[in-house]
């Protein structure tokens, strides 16, 4: 049964400090007007490619490269410039925008990432995902035109992380802007970031747009890129009367926010709000035990999964330990990926099969 309890709370949230950190974020600053397609990466300040893609620059000081192009009609989102990119081609065909940041991200600190997309009018697929490669350095697959395996490369490059995006909806508007955008924990090195689809076209979930008399593909307008640091601002405090909500013994409960870095069992600081939720409700219940479960995805050796499933679970069994937990109340187990809750084909199944669980028995 949930018990009515008065607590004092502060209405606190996440702000912005207002200072975008990418450099020429609405490609406004240019060298030349571009007169023809593929010029991006030679007529944009502060932009690259990361690989072999002939990226499209759009301003309307051009007539051919203007708001009416080859892939249809669009206004810039703001002042008179936009990028344009291949996100799903035959033979896995790509193309990105890479940006660079003014200052390094702070390691801990939480950023708002955001972009805004707009669908070519001439496509004939919509894509779901886009996804965002963060790098200390200038990633360079010059030799290459293919999808960027982020993926791939963040399990062998320490200073490399990918972090894909999801939408419950298709990107299907060719009209408007769509917004892109979430909340990126910084591990420190980040320099420069990527944009761009990083899937294979057997790995992309595509839609049909619309019948066109052109090559299947999916083609997006991007503008206005930005990434901002968040402080967490004190609103108001009050007294108020909630509800405590009702943990079951003997039920597994997934944590929402018990997080690690690729390959790493160290708890990031977002975790450590939930467990201390965990730690209160246990000093609370003097005869409840609590069993820590740490889980993986299919991805990687077995062994390598079995031991990174423990380790994760330990991690979380230390941390309730040094807050004051008795260490006589908590066990921890791994059962690295035999135990998934849904499947390991896609990225949303995989980021559901890593997680560490815990369950509550009467002592």
């Amino acid at each position: 049964m949930k018990q009515p309890v008065v607590l004092l709370f502060f209405l606190c949230g996440f702000i912005s400090n207002s200072q975008n950190l990418v450099l020429n974020p609405s490609f406004e600053d240019f060298y030349d007007c571009p007169r023809d397609i593929s010029l991006f990466h030679r007529n944009v300040k502060d932009w690259t490619i990361p690989n072999n893609g002939t990226t499209d620059y759009f301003n309307s000081c051009s007539e051919k490269m203007g708001f009416q192009n080859f892939n249809g009609y669009q206004k810039a989102k703001t002042g008179n410039s936009y990028a344009g990119i291949y996100a799903y081609f035959k033979k896995d065909y790509r193309e990105y925008v890479q940006g660079t940041l003014k200052t390094t991200l702070e390691r801990g600190k939480k950023y708002q990432v955001k972009f805004y997309i707009s669908l070519a009018e001439n496509s004939r697929y919509a894509l779901k995902e886009l996804g965002i490669m963060m790098t200390a350095e200038k990633f360079n697959a010059s030799k290459s035109k293919t999808n960027i395996n982020a993926r791939h490369f963040a399990n062998r490059i320490p200073n490399l992380k990918f972090r894909p995006t999801f939408s419950k909806e298709f990107y299907d508007n060719d009209k408007d802007w769509m917004e892109v955008s979430f909340i990126y924990t910084a591990n420190g090195f980040e320099n420069y970031f990527a944009i761009g689809n990083f899937n294979s076209n057997s790995d992309t979930k595509k839609s049909k747009a619309r019948q066109t008399g052109y090559e299947p593909f999916s083609y997006y307008y991007i503008d206005d890129v930005s990434i901002e640091l968040l402080e967490k601002e004190v609103v108001i405090e009050t007294i108020k009367t909630v509800e405590e909500p009702t943990i079951n013994t003997n039920e597994v409960y997934i944590f929402k926010n018990v997080l690690f870095d690729f390959d790493k069992a160290d708890l990031l600081v977002v975790s450590k709000e939930e467990l201390n939720q965990l730690y209160k409700h246990l000093e609370a219940n003097l005869t409840l035990n609590v069993e820590i479960y740490g889980h993986t995805d299919a991805t990687g050796l077995e062994t390598r999964n079995q031991e990174l499933s423990e380790q994760r679970a330990k991690a979380v069994l230390d941390y309730l330990i040094e807050k004051g937990l008795n260490a006589t109340r908590i066990k921890s187990f791994g059962f690295g990926s035999t135990q998934p809750i849904s499947d390991n084909d896609t990225e949303e199944g995989r980021q559901l099969n890593r997680r560490v669980a815990f369950k509550l028995i009467e002592n």
